[in-house]
């Protein structure tokens, strides 16, 4: 394998040090503007996080394109440039603004991933209100394998049907949660078994997630089971689905095609 295409160390540890840098100055935004409106906190914890990220960026690793939620064309928002990059960051500064903007809610996570050739290879996923960061060097240990009921989350707001189908198929408990990077969080860490998305989502939603996932060994796809591709002109992606290996069979007689 060319190493150009092969995360360095130096890569690992960059995504980690911006997400967990990245998710104290959203901690500090949080205090600072403690009781005011909840549109208010979410343009500011956006703004300043995404300001902090692209300076960053722009400072330790010059040469790298980047995509952030929350960049404009001329950031490399519109692809144009980025397509063909051989690095190519994807970040969302602030993974669940309406979490974060509901103190003390600690649903809510920093995402930064290095692609390179359409795969996450380095990344980290900091879970600032947990004061928790999860990278890929070194990687979250396997979790354990599932209870006998497994756990499959759901959105608090809206839970597709995939998911509950997911759970009549295994049985499963239902949790709750908030944003994308603490779902995939939550199966990382053991607290949760499987992830079935399926109403859309864009790349800097799952990049560092999947990255984080897959170097604990867990499984990361769509949910057919097909490869998950990044750095995409269009940067939409229509499902996905994060769980820990033991299950997979069973969540894709559900899932995959037919």
């Amino acid at each position: 394998m060319p190493t150009d295409s092969v995360a360095t160390p130096a890569d690992h540890l960059l995504a980690a040090e911006l997400a967990t840098e990245t998710g104290q100055l959203l901690l500090a935004v949080r205090a600072e503007l403690e009781g005011a409106d909840a549109a208010d906190l979410k343009a500011e914890g956006d703004r300043r996080a995404h300001q902090l990220l692209m300076t960053r960026l722009a400072e330790r690793a010059p040469g790298d394109a980047i995509l952030s939620e929350e960049g404009t064309a001329e950031e490399g928002r519109s692809g144009t440039g980025r397509l063909a990059a051989a690095r190519v960051w994807i970040v969302d500064p602030l993974d669940g603004t309406r979490e974060f903007s509901e103190p003390p809610r600690a649903d809510w996570a920093v995402h930064v991933a290095l692609v390179i050739g359409g795969v996450p290879v380095a990344g980290a996923v900091a879970l600032p209100a947990q004061n928790i960061t999860l990278g890929t060097s070194p990687a979250a240990p396997m979790p354990p394998d599932p209870p006998a009921r497994p756990r499959v989350i759901v959105s608090r707001t809206r839970p597709p049907a995939i998911a509950l189908a997911v759970a009549e198929a295994l049985g499963a408990e239902l949790v709750e949660m908030g944003s994308a990077g603490a779902k995939v969080a939550a199966v990382v860490l053991g607290a949760a078994d499987v992830y079935p998305h399926a109403g859309g989502q864009y790349e800097w939603d799952s990049a560092a997630p999947v990255a984080v996932a897959a170097a604990a060994g867990l499984h990361a796809s769509r949910l057919d089971g097909s490869p998950l591709r990044y750095n995409n002109a269009d940067p939409y992606l229509p499902d996905l689905l994060v769980c820990h290996p033991s299950l997979l069979d069973a969540v894709l007689r559900v899932t995959g095609p037919g």
